[in-house]
């Protein structure tokens, strides 16, 4: 038998074979074998690979956001298919929503959105008569006595006057006639895909949960599950909730303008909707709109529009809101205004729209997970 020599250290195999490297001696003589290049090689690659990764996702940001919407808006679809599958079997109750749904979009591609091209162009058209008017108008003249010569009222309205009569500048607006059409075409495909992702996304909703939930570990799957269902079930009731605050705002403006003979009723109200759709500040933005668009056509017909308006953004924020949105998400007012902000600055109106169930989801995570693992005591 060989005996082994004490103090000798056996030479490593890649030693052996002549592996270069940069060698450190630490403590006592314990070799820590350090390859220069190769760290250098592999880091290099990971920074090659996360630019790649980075330019993937930037060339389908596009891509991306229609699958984020398509998923939010089948999360907020998915109350209405449950509150139906309590009355018929399921497969009959995603069918019945996706037809409301497709009945939907076509109503508003082949009826409201004619009428709202047509209202605008209209508008477009008697702007100079409607600018006439309104600078004739007594209450525009005490104005105009008040300010003196700091503010020309009328210089103001002829200068917008010009620039809408001119159909260069009108083009101009858009980018071009080619762009313009494009941009049209661009939003009615992404209205399409969405559509069709929304529906594909609600029929298999559960599906995709239960795939989701098998990348999870056994022991921990169960309260994975039940904090994953609080999230959507929360984020389905944010948009069923906002989304009926909008349908609110719009059949009541609709009702409000066409009693009191305003222009364009229709196109008013549309945009009381989508204004509604876009928490804190959206409802404010369309009143304003809306009042300032009466403004020019009628004075009267402005204060009476403002008037409604600030009694309805009481009673949206003390009753209406409170009673649709208390189910929906517990999220404090101050996050809200938080998430908001933030949200809309990150990603415009649809990082608006998602912040607060978003916000709500970490405030519903920060319960259910941080919380008791903090309150939780050793043993």
């Amino acid at each position: 038998m060989k005996k082994k020599v004490a103090g000798t250290a056996q030479v490593p195999r890649e030693r052996a074979a002549g592996d270069v490297g940069l060698h450190r001696e630490v403590g006592g003589g314990s070799g820590v074998h350090v390859n220069a290049f190769r760290i250098g090689l592999v880091g290099t690659l990971g920074v090659l690979i996360a630019l790649l990764l980075g330019g993937i996702v930037t060339q389908l940001s596009t891509v991306l956001i229609y699958i984020g919407i398509a998923l939010f808006l089948a999360l907020g679809l998915d109350p209405l298919v449950s509150w139906l599958e309590k009355r018929m079997p399921r497969p009959a109750a995603i069918a019945a929503v996706v037809l409301a749904v497709i009945g939907a979009f076509i109503g508003l591609l082949f009826a409201v959105i004619p009428l709202l091209v047509e209202q605008f162009s209209n508008f477009i058209r008697d702007f100079p008569g409607i600018a006439a008017d309104f600078q004739r108008n007594d209450l525009v003249l005490q104005v105009q006595q008040l300010l003196g010569d700091s503010v020309n009222i009328n210089q103001v309205i002829k200068g917008v006057t010009d620039f809408l009569g001119d159909p260069k500048n009108l083009v101009a607006i858009g980018g071009g006639i080619a762009q313009v059409g494009a941009g049209v075409a661009s939003g009615i495909t992404g209205l399409i895909i969405v559509l069709i992702l929304t529906l594909y996304f609600m029929a298999s909703l559960r599906s995709m949960k239960q795939a989701v939930y098998r990348f999870i570990p056994a022991y921990q799957r169960t309260g994975f599950a039940k904090i994953s269902e609080d999230i959507t079930g929360a984020v389905g009731r944010y948009v069923v909730g906002q989304v009926s605050l909008a349908l609110i705002n719009g059949v009541l403006s609709l009702i409000l303008f066409s009693i009191i003979q305003a222009p364009l009723p229709f196109l008013l109200a549309f945009f009381a909707f989508l204004g509604s759709l876009i928490p804190l500040v959206g409802t404010l933005s369309a009143s304003v709109l809306n009042t300032l668009i009466c403004l020019f056509v009628d004075p009267t017909l402005a204060i009476i529009s403002g008037i409604y308006y600030l009694i309805y953004l009481q009673v949206e924020a003390y009753v209406i809101s409170p009673r649709i949105m208390s189910r929906a998400v517990a999220v404090p007012g101050a996050m809200v205004v938080i998430a908001a902000v933030a949200g809309g600055s990150i990603g415009g109106i649809l990082g608006a729209l998602v912040a607060i169930p978003v916000a709500a989801s970490v405030i519903i995570i920060v319960q259910k997970v941080v919380w008791p693992r903090q309150d939780r005591k050793v043993a």
